[in-house]
């Protein structure tokens, strides 16, 4: 029996990239069932392949970002580089890289060189601050887009000192956003046969990334408070989301609207307790900051007397929106994640283990995902440029030159 096919197979893509960012978008594809080759200097590789390391174990950095690909040496400083290149492009659906803003046109694969090659290539570039602006010449990094596109504020403790978050969200945000933006590319060259250069960046990632808030921002021309909890809305139609910590300091979220204020905090016995306060309206809470801080001095207070499983169990069964809040092992382990496959387990016969790793966040009925492992380094040399028509002796010179 044929083994299924992923959505996107019969899908050709080239990647001139490193990082996050530049690496996740075609990560996605290989996991749908896309061919991606990697091109890798030779002898040294991407750089990411001496992060994340553990001993005894592959490089959680480069594993994360290069899984399931395949990966093809060239120096493309040589001209035998880029006209192998050129080839792959010639028959590939999908370009991409992350260099220094200028550097893939100066050494000879930027959008207007390729498209001469294939015009129908979707050319994917990701950069740090985006194609224009005063500082689109300059490198990019997740720390500068959190920094600049508003994440590190919007996550902020009052009186706290700012600061990025340990998760790369910019990169993996940016590179979602690229992966949609290549499948939408891929489509518009499917149906007109016209193939167009996509930007997109680590910035640009972050500002979608802060959705509505970030127009209630602009349109009320005033930064939401930040902090332990978000109070939205008005008097009449307020919400909340909020963190609280249980008896033992175990963090749990909540979030309600404002019909349901009265259901949530009488199901956890707390509503009489706030009546008695002068707390009991959501809505002050929106118009008063006084009202804002007593509420949730009161609510720390009640929350610290249990456990979050018990808050946990008597607002869902309220039908309110609550969650413990998981460290990342926690998260690793729930029992959501681990039903729904979000977590997966890959054989490592190097290794002589068995590993979690990212599983994915789709499921196709009829098109399964299928998670692979990062290639070693050129692994692929030789069952690629002999697709391309190269013998075996011809491999060998170019491996003797240092082009492959």
């Amino acid at each position: 029996m044929a083994q299924p096919r992923g959505p996107l197979a019969g899908v050709k893509v080239v990647a001139c990239s490193t990082a996050q960012a530049g690496t996740v978008p075609y990560v996605l594809m290989a996991d749908l069932g896309a061919e991606v080759i990697k091109i890798e200097p030779p002898g040294v590789g991407d750089s990411g392949r001496q992060s994340g390391l553990i001993p005894g174990f592959p490089s959680t950095y480069f594993e994360t970002n290069n899984r399931g690909v395949k990966s093809l040496t060239l120096n493309l400083k040589t001209q035998e580089g880029k006209d192998i290149l050129y080839q792959l492009v010639k028959v590939a659906d999908v370009f991409g890289q992350n260099f220094r803003p200028g550097a893939a046109e100066k050494n000879g694969f930027g959008y207007e060189q390729l498209r001469q090659v294939n015009p129908k290539i979707v050319y994917v570039s990701v950069s740090g601050y985006g194609p224009r602006g005063p500082h689109a010449k300059l490198p990019g990094t997740d720390s500068m887009a959190q920094a600049l596109g508003g994440i590190t504020e919007a996550f902020s403790t009052p009186g706290q000192p700012l600061k990025t978050g340990i998760v790369s969200v910019a990169d993996e945000t940016c590179a979602i956003l690229a992966f949609g933006g290549i499948l939408a590319g891929l489509y518009c060259a499917k149906t007109t046969g016209i193939g167009q250069k996509i930007d997109t960046s680590l910035l640009g990632g972050q500002i979608r990334l802060m959705g509505w808030t970030l127009t209630t921002t602009m349109w009320k021309e005033k930064n939401p408070v930040t902090g332990q909890a978000r109070i939205t809305g008005t008097a009449e139609r307020p919400g909340m989301a909020a963190s609280f910590n249980d008896a033992n300091g175990k963090p749990f979220a909540m979030q309600l609207r404002g019909a349901k204020w009265k259901t949530a905090m009488t199901a956890l016995g707390f509503y009489s307790k706030l009546e008695e306060m002068g707390l009991a309206d959501l809505g002050l809470a929106v118009t008063s900051e006084h009202k804002r801080k007593a509420l949730l001095k009161a609510l720390d207070d009640l929350f610290a007397a249990d456990m979050r499983d018990k808050w946990v169990e008597i607002l869902r069964k309220a039908d309110i929106v609550s969650a413990p809040i998981n460290t990342l092992l926690e998260a690793s382990n729930d029992p959501d994640v681990l039903a729904n496959e979000y977590i997966a387990e890959v054989e490592y016969p190097k290794y002589g283990k068995r590993l979690k790793v990212h599983g994915s966040p789709w499921r196709f009925s009829e098109t399964p995902v299928k998670i692979g492992v990062a290639p070693e380094l050129g692994e692929h040399n030789v069952p690629i440029l002999t697709s391309l028509g190269y013998s075996d002796a011809q491999i060998q010179e170019l491996r003797d030159r240092n082009v492959v």
